[in-house]
Protein backbone atom coordinates (compact mmCIF):
# COMPACT_ATOMS: atom_id res chain seq x y z
CA UNK A 1 0.00 0.00 0.00
CA UNK A 2 1.52 3.14 -1.34
CA UNK A 3 2.51 6.12 1.77
CA UNK A 4 0.18 8.87 2.43
CA UNK A 5 0.83 12.12 2.44
CA UNK A 6 -0.33 14.84 4.70
CA UNK A 7 -2.51 17.99 2.77
CA UNK A 8 -1.53 20.70 4.73
CA UNK A 9 -4.75 22.84 5.32
CA UNK A 10 -3.72 25.83 3.38
CA UNK A 11 -3.78 23.41 0.35
CA UNK A 12 -6.92 22.18 0.74
CA UNK A 13 -8.46 25.64 1.32
CA UNK A 14 -7.02 26.90 -2.01
CA UNK A 15 -9.44 26.84 -5.43
CA UNK A 16 -8.92 24.51 -7.62
CA UNK A 17 -6.50 25.02 -10.27
CA UNK A 18 -8.49 26.40 -13.86
CA UNK A 19 -8.41 23.55 -16.58
CA UNK A 20 -6.24 24.14 -19.46
CA UNK A 21 -7.29 25.78 -22.56
CA UNK A 22 -7.66 22.34 -24.79
CA UNK A 23 -9.39 20.54 -21.35
CA UNK A 24 -12.04 23.53 -21.49
CA UNK A 25 -15.56 22.57 -22.01
CA UNK A 26 -16.65 25.31 -25.08
CA UNK A 27 -19.71 27.51 -24.12
CA UNK A 28 -22.62 27.96 -27.32
CA UNK A 29 -23.40 32.00 -26.78
CA UNK A 30 -26.90 32.18 -25.83
CA UNK A 31 -28.98 33.80 -29.32
CA UNK A 32 -31.40 36.39 -27.92
CA UNK A 33 -34.80 36.20 -29.96
CA UNK A 34 -36.57 39.49 -30.65
CA UNK A 35 -39.90 40.05 -28.93
CA UNK A 36 -43.08 40.63 -30.59
CA UNK A 37 -43.00 43.97 -29.63
CA UNK A 38 -39.69 44.37 -30.62
CA UNK A 39 -39.82 43.24 -34.36
CA UNK A 40 -43.20 45.60 -34.49
CA UNK A 41 -41.61 48.10 -33.49
CA UNK A 42 -38.59 47.81 -36.53
CA UNK A 43 -41.36 47.43 -38.89
CA UNK A 44 -43.45 50.47 -37.78
CA UNK A 45 -40.27 52.56 -37.99
CA UNK A 46 -39.19 51.08 -41.44
CA UNK A 47 -42.38 50.31 -43.28
CA UNK A 48 -43.74 53.96 -42.26
CA UNK A 49 -40.43 55.38 -43.70
CA UNK A 50 -40.91 53.22 -47.08
CA UNK A 51 -44.52 54.73 -47.16
CA UNK A 52 -43.74 58.22 -46.95
CA UNK A 53 -41.36 58.33 -49.34
CA UNK A 54 -43.65 56.36 -51.53
CA UNK A 55 -46.23 58.94 -51.39
CA UNK A 56 -43.89 61.67 -52.12
CA UNK A 57 -43.42 59.59 -55.16
CA UNK A 58 -46.60 59.33 -55.91
CA UNK A 59 -47.31 62.98 -55.52
CA UNK A 60 -44.71 63.44 -58.32
CA UNK A 61 -45.73 61.28 -60.84
CA UNK A 62 -49.25 62.71 -60.21
CA UNK A 63 -47.15 66.36 -61.03
CA UNK A 64 -45.66 65.35 -64.02
CA UNK A 65 -48.89 63.78 -65.30
CA UNK A 66 -50.12 67.02 -65.14
CA UNK A 67 -47.51 68.59 -66.98
CA UNK A 68 -48.88 66.11 -69.89
CA UNK A 69 -51.02 68.31 -71.85
CA UNK A 70 -55.03 67.58 -72.95
CA UNK A 71 -56.83 69.64 -75.67
CA UNK A 72 -57.43 72.37 -72.44
CA UNK A 73 -54.90 75.21 -71.44
CA UNK A 74 -53.73 74.00 -67.76
CA UNK A 75 -50.92 76.16 -66.36
CA UNK A 76 -49.29 72.85 -65.19
CA UNK A 77 -48.40 72.28 -68.67
CA UNK A 78 -45.82 74.23 -68.11
CA UNK A 79 -44.79 73.02 -64.41
CA UNK A 80 -41.71 71.47 -65.53
CA UNK A 81 -40.38 74.62 -67.87
CA UNK A 82 -37.50 75.85 -66.84
CA UNK A 83 -36.00 78.98 -68.01
CA UNK A 84 -31.64 79.85 -67.75
CA UNK A 85 -32.45 83.21 -65.97
CA UNK A 86 -29.26 85.37 -65.35
CA UNK A 87 -27.14 81.85 -65.56
CA UNK A 88 -29.38 80.29 -63.62
CA UNK A 89 -31.93 77.74 -64.21
CA UNK A 90 -35.25 78.53 -62.61
CA UNK A 91 -38.91 77.43 -62.60
CA UNK A 92 -41.04 79.52 -64.87
CA UNK A 93 -43.95 80.06 -62.38
CA UNK A 94 -40.99 81.91 -59.99
CA UNK A 95 -40.28 84.33 -62.77
CA UNK A 96 -43.82 84.96 -63.89
CA UNK A 97 -47.59 84.84 -63.77
CA UNK A 98 -49.56 82.34 -65.87
CA UNK A 99 -53.14 82.80 -66.18
CA UNK A 100 -55.80 81.09 -68.39
CA UNK A 101 -57.82 83.56 -70.66
CA UNK A 102 -59.62 81.00 -72.10
CA UNK A 103 -59.96 77.35 -72.62
CA UNK A 104 -57.32 77.20 -76.07
CA UNK A 105 -54.82 79.68 -74.12
CA UNK A 106 -52.32 80.39 -71.67
CA UNK A 107 -51.27 83.89 -71.08
CA UNK A 108 -47.60 84.09 -69.54
CA UNK A 109 -46.77 87.86 -67.63
CA UNK A 110 -43.21 87.62 -66.77
CA UNK A 111 -42.23 90.26 -63.66
CA UNK A 112 -39.00 91.17 -65.43
CA UNK A 113 -40.34 91.93 -69.68
CA UNK A 114 -36.36 91.70 -70.35
CA UNK A 115 -37.16 87.77 -70.12
CA UNK A 116 -39.85 87.53 -72.49
CA UNK A 117 -37.85 86.43 -75.47
CA UNK A 118 -36.17 84.15 -73.56
CA UNK A 119 -39.27 82.72 -72.08
CA UNK A 120 -40.55 82.05 -75.33
CA UNK A 121 -37.43 80.33 -76.52
CA UNK A 122 -37.73 77.88 -73.77
CA UNK A 123 -41.19 77.08 -74.38
CA UNK A 124 -40.74 76.27 -78.31
CA UNK A 125 -37.80 74.22 -76.96
CA UNK A 126 -39.35 71.98 -74.61
CA UNK A 127 -41.42 70.79 -78.10
CA UNK A 128 -44.77 70.16 -75.78
CA UNK A 129 -46.68 70.97 -78.96
CA UNK A 130 -47.98 74.36 -78.37
CA UNK A 131 -47.01 77.82 -80.10
CA UNK A 132 -45.92 80.66 -77.88
CA UNK A 133 -46.70 84.18 -79.33
CA UNK A 134 -44.40 87.40 -78.03
CA UNK A 135 -46.49 90.81 -78.18
CA UNK A 136 -43.59 92.61 -76.34
CA UNK A 137 -45.82 92.33 -73.02
CA UNK A 138 -47.01 88.83 -72.69
CA UNK A 139 -47.05 85.61 -73.92
CA UNK A 140 -50.13 83.88 -75.63
CA UNK A 141 -49.94 79.95 -75.59
CA UNK A 142 -52.02 78.51 -77.79
CA UNK A 143 -52.96 75.51 -77.64
CA UNK A 144 -54.66 73.27 -80.48
CA UNK A 145 -56.99 70.37 -80.18
CA UNK A 146 -54.85 67.07 -79.82
CA UNK A 147 -54.00 64.80 -83.45
CA UNK A 148 -54.43 61.31 -83.02
CA UNK A 149 -50.46 61.25 -83.61
CA UNK A 150 -50.17 63.49 -81.01
CA UNK A 151 -52.32 60.97 -78.70
CA UNK A 152 -50.24 57.91 -79.14
CA UNK A 153 -47.13 60.44 -78.49
CA UNK A 154 -48.49 61.84 -75.04
CA UNK A 155 -49.59 58.25 -74.23
CA UNK A 156 -46.19 56.97 -74.74
CA UNK A 157 -44.79 59.60 -72.60
CA UNK A 158 -47.84 58.99 -69.74
CA UNK A 159 -46.59 55.14 -70.08
CA UNK A 160 -43.06 56.29 -69.31
CA UNK A 161 -43.67 58.77 -66.44
CA UNK A 162 -45.61 55.78 -65.16
CA UNK A 163 -42.11 53.61 -65.01
CA UNK A 164 -40.01 56.07 -63.78
CA UNK A 165 -42.59 56.02 -61.19
CA UNK A 166 -42.79 52.46 -60.84
CA UNK A 167 -38.65 52.26 -60.37
CA UNK A 168 -39.01 54.88 -57.49
CA UNK A 169 -41.09 52.57 -55.35
CA UNK A 170 -39.01 49.43 -56.31
CA UNK A 171 -36.10 50.97 -55.37
CA UNK A 172 -37.93 52.28 -51.99
CA UNK A 173 -38.51 48.98 -51.24
CA UNK A 174 -34.91 47.72 -51.93
CA UNK A 175 -33.64 50.37 -49.47
CA UNK A 176 -36.65 49.02 -46.86
CA UNK A 177 -35.10 45.49 -47.43
CA UNK A 178 -31.08 46.40 -46.96
CA UNK A 179 -32.76 47.76 -43.60
CA UNK A 180 -34.13 44.66 -42.33
CA UNK A 181 -31.33 42.51 -43.76
CA UNK A 182 -29.10 45.18 -41.49
CA UNK A 183 -30.99 44.27 -38.47
CA UNK A 184 -30.25 40.59 -39.22
CA UNK A 185 -26.47 40.87 -39.49
CA UNK A 186 -27.02 42.78 -35.65
CA UNK A 187 -28.93 39.61 -34.63
CA UNK A 188 -31.43 42.22 -34.16
CA UNK A 189 -34.40 40.25 -36.51
CA UNK A 190 -34.19 36.67 -37.27
CA UNK A 191 -33.70 35.14 -40.95
CA UNK A 192 -37.21 34.55 -40.17
CA UNK A 193 -38.58 37.92 -39.36
CA UNK A 194 -36.84 39.34 -42.38
CA UNK A 195 -38.60 36.69 -44.11
CA UNK A 196 -42.02 37.93 -42.90
CA UNK A 197 -41.54 41.42 -42.69
CA UNK A 198 -40.65 41.56 -46.23
CA UNK A 199 -43.80 39.78 -47.60
CA UNK A 200 -45.47 42.67 -45.61
CA UNK A 201 -43.57 45.52 -47.45
CA UNK A 202 -44.31 43.68 -50.99
CA UNK A 203 -47.99 44.38 -50.42
CA UNK A 204 -47.31 47.84 -49.25
CA UNK A 205 -45.15 47.96 -52.63
CA UNK A 206 -47.98 46.32 -54.54
CA UNK A 207 -50.49 48.87 -53.25
CA UNK A 208 -48.31 51.90 -54.59
CA UNK A 209 -47.65 50.22 -57.52
CA UNK A 210 -51.37 49.63 -58.35
CA UNK A 211 -52.03 53.88 -57.31
CA UNK A 212 -49.45 54.90 -60.12
CA UNK A 213 -51.41 51.92 -62.19
CA UNK A 214 -54.68 53.95 -61.35
CA UNK A 215 -53.90 57.46 -62.11
CA UNK A 216 -52.02 56.28 -65.29
CA UNK A 217 -55.20 54.87 -66.55
CA UNK A 218 -56.86 58.18 -65.97
CA UNK A 219 -54.37 60.19 -67.51
CA UNK A 220 -54.58 58.02 -70.59
CA UNK A 221 -58.97 58.28 -70.76
CA UNK A 222 -58.12 62.05 -70.38
CA UNK A 223 -55.72 62.01 -73.55
CA UNK A 224 -58.89 60.01 -75.52
CA UNK A 225 -61.62 61.72 -74.55
CA UNK A 226 -60.71 64.70 -75.97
Amino acid sequence: MPPLHAVSPAAAAAPPRALSSAARVPQRPVLRHATIEEIEAEKTVIEDQARERMEKAIETVQNNFNTVRTGRANPAMLDRIEVEYYGTPVNLKSIAQINTPDATSLLIQPYDKSSLKLIEKTIVAANLGVTPSNDGEVIRVTVPPLTSDRRKELAKTVAKLAEEGKVAIRNIRRDAIKAYDKLEKEKKLSEDNVKDLSADLQKVTDEYMKKIEAIQKQKEQELMKI
